[in-house]
């Protein structure tokens, strides 16, 4: 599995966690979609991605989208 796969992976559960929470707990977890969303719109334009940092001092590969996170 490389970075990109990881990260799509990661920020995909993320938001189904977050939308069961909204459903079972307090919608106010709908927040954290929000957030999820936005930080893949900003990833998506700038290239910047603080997880894929983390998973590239960690080891994984580097994929096409985030080819050089130091």
């Amino acid at each position: 599995m490389n970075i990109d796969r990881f990260v799509l992976a990661f920020a995909g559960s993320m938001v189904l966690l977050s939308v069961a929470l909204a459903h079972f707990v307090s919608p106010w977890w709908l927040l954290l979609t929000l957030f999820v969303g936005a930080n893949l719109l900003q990833s998506a334009f700038t290239g910047f991605c603080p997880l894929a940092m983390v998973l590239a001092r960690f080891g994984l590969r580097s994929g096409c989208a985030f080819p050089s996170q130091k």
